[in-house]
């Protein structure tokens, strides 16, 4: 008898807060849990990167909007049964980072934040116990004008995402953290609730926090990276 797992995404957005979003939290909810996954990690893009947030707000009422999506997510998969946890898609220069395991609190406490250098975000996030993965390190678009990689500060690389199509920039993705030595994450990186191309984590048991994702991220042994499946 085949032991049950239980599949997560890792790296996702809605249109309440990210520019790119073509759905809300509560749609993206729904449409995971007829894919099939047992939990999501939502994260937004946040200021500095492709965001739905006008900018000329003031920091408080910028953060709250940006949990919305988040926050509408988790109500409707409370009610069909789907873990929701909170995070954000960081950007420098083209370069991104997921960022886990810190919540609105966090964000509320620094409105100076977008004025740090990176290497100053990777410590203050690192101190207050989050997690950080570099998404796509090798993704090549017309934005992005050289790839800019920081094996030295995360403890990730997202060596699947899977909305790529050119499958070298997994591969390189994956040359690094072996080379590196680091923790290893597969995402979608889903936009909309009608293009879920795989791609998240499978884990022995069913995590109830975004603690326990991050937790359960490092004992490689207890979950498989999903690979995806285009149907462009």
């Amino acid at each position: 008898m085949n032991k049950r797992t239980y599949k997560y995404e890792t790296h996702m957005h809605t249109s309440e807060a990210s520019a790119c979003g073509l759905n809300t939290g509560a749609e993206m909810s729904r449409a995971y849990k007829e894919a099939g996954y047992s939990g999501i990690i939502v994260t937004d893009h946040f200021f500095n990167g492709n965001s739905a947030i006008p900018r000329d707000l003031p920091w408080k009422t910028r953060i709250e909007l940006f949990c919305r999506g988040y926050e509408n997510a988790r109500e409707e998969g409370e009610k069909i049964g789907l873990h929701v946890f909170f995070g954000w898609e960081y950007a420098y220069r083209g370069a991104e980072f997921l960022t886990y395991g810190l919540g609105k609190d966090f964000l509320l406490a620094y409105p100076d934040m977008l004025s740090w250098s990176i290497e100053k975000y990777f410590e203050v996030v690192h101190q207050s116990g989050g997690f950080i993965v570099q998404a796509h390190p090798f993704r090549e678009a017309p934005y992005i004008k050289k790839i800019r990689l920081f094996p030295e500060y995360v403890d990730a690389i997202e060596v699947i995402n899977a909305s790529h199509t050119n499958p070298d920039f997994d591969r390189k993705a994956l040359q690094l953290a072996k080379e590196y030595s680091l923790l290893q994450t597969s995402g979608s990186d889903t936009h909309q609730a009608s293009r879920i191309y795989g791609g998240g984590m499978e884990f022995d048991h069913e995590l109830h926090s975004i603690e326990e994702f991050i937790q359960a991220v490092k004992k490689p042994d207890s979950y498989r990276l999903l690979p995806c499946h285009h149907e462009f």
